[in-house]
């Protein structure tokens, strides 16, 4: 059975795998950012998605995790990709997946957001 959302416009069903990367300290002034690289790092987090879905699911089938609501189940979901991304283990697994093999030690999980404001 196919599936529609990695058939859907948003997300191409094929990846070139031959670009090249962007070294975001070859030019400390501007770095444009690679429509492909944004598209592995859109696929890394669907995947990633579906995994914690599958996980939940499992949970609650097996009757590990109890439910009152569709709104629980939604903050139990979002509080579970929160807890994964606020981990080096978390933004490392984005990273390789966009093509980049960084030491765990060298990530940043509290990176500066240096906003341009135009006046």
């Amino acid at each position: 059975m196919s599936d529609p959302i990695r058939e859907s416009e948003f997300l191409p069903v094929e990846v070139t795998h031959d670009a090249v990367l962007m070294d975001p300290s070859a030019n400390p002034f501007k770095l444009v950012v690679d429509p492909v690289m944004r598209i592995k790092l859109r696929r890394a987090l669907f995947d990633l998605i579906e995994n914690h879905d599958d996980e939940l699911a499992k949970y609650v089938s097996d009757g590990l995790l109890a439910l009152d609501s569709y709104k629980e189940y939604i903050e139990i979901f979002a509080k579970s990709l929160r807890e994964s991304m606020a981990t080096c283990d978390g933004v490392a697994y984005l990273l390789q997946a966009c093509g980049f093999h960084t030491n765990p030690g060298d990530i940043n999980l509290n990176p500066e957001t240096r906003w341009k404001i135009h006046r």
